[in-house]
């Protein structure tokens, strides 16, 4: 894996939108699991936070590479998109994805989808909108993965996150949190508390340079989605 931008040069993550004032772009590029993406960040007052690729993202994408999962076949499904990086990525490694955020993220993810994706592709990506805990009934709940990077910030999110977690997760669904781990957004009690009361989660990678933390979880009832390594 390589690229060439950090963008967490310090450990603020939730941005004012008065320092996007001003909008910009800038084109990164990444390589994981033999992939080269090509991905814009659109930085303005629109988008915000939501704008660049958090590292995250990158570590959830790393972790994939590193234990050479094959999506082939598998329905996935990615929150809190931002700029898509994830949900691209397993959908070039086979999966059938659904990248979502708010509405306002979807031009930026629906043009790194059109960059990175090849023509005539028959696992095209998705882009749709979800507000967490208003329309995720408009969602299936038969998931094979849902995946999230850095989406845990915000605590008067977390009821609406869970909320949405519970319905799109059935029995045979895996979820994994890629988190940057700041006790002042609650991030550990939402892993160690809330997060146990709909799901079994384990931690599977742990960061302690970039202070982040990988989990994995499945509904009670069922054994997780094994990894390449583990099959």
């Amino acid at each position: 894996m390589s690229f060439d931008f950090d963008p967490e040069e310090s450990d603020l993550f939730r941005i004012e939108d008065a320092l996007f004032a001003d909008t910009f772009t800038r084109e990164n590029r990444y390589r994981f699991s033999g992939q080269e993406l090509k991905i814009t960040q659109t930085f303005s007052s629109n988008l915000g936070v939501a704008a660049p690729v958090w590292e995250a993202a990158v570590s959830l994408c790393q972790y994939f590479e590193e234990k050479k999962f094959d999506f082939t076949g598998k329905r996935v499904l990615e929150l809190g998109a931002g700029t898509g990086i994830v949900g691209i990525l397993v959908a070039l490694l086979g999966g059938d994805v659904t990248i979502t955020d708010l509405p306002t993220a979807l031009k930026q993810i629906q043009l790194n989808v059109s960059s990175n994706m090849p023509a005539g592709c028959r696992n095209f990506p998705r882009v749709r909108a979800l507000a967490w805990g208003k329309d995720h009934h408009d969602f299936p709940s038969d998931y094979d993965l849902v995946l999230g990077a850095d989406i845990v910030y915000l605590q008067d999110t977390y009821p609406a996150l869970l909320r949405t977690l519970d319905h799109l997760c059935g029995e045979g669904t895996t979820v994994y949190l890629s988190s940057k781990m700041r006790r002042e957004h609650g991030a550990v009690v939402f892993y160690e508390e809330q997060l146990p009361r709909y799901l079994e989660a384990e931690l599977v990678h742990r960061n302690d340079c970039e202070n982040i933390s990988i989990f994995r979880g499945t509904k009670k009832t069922h054994a997780p989605f094994r990894e390449a390594k583990e099959r």
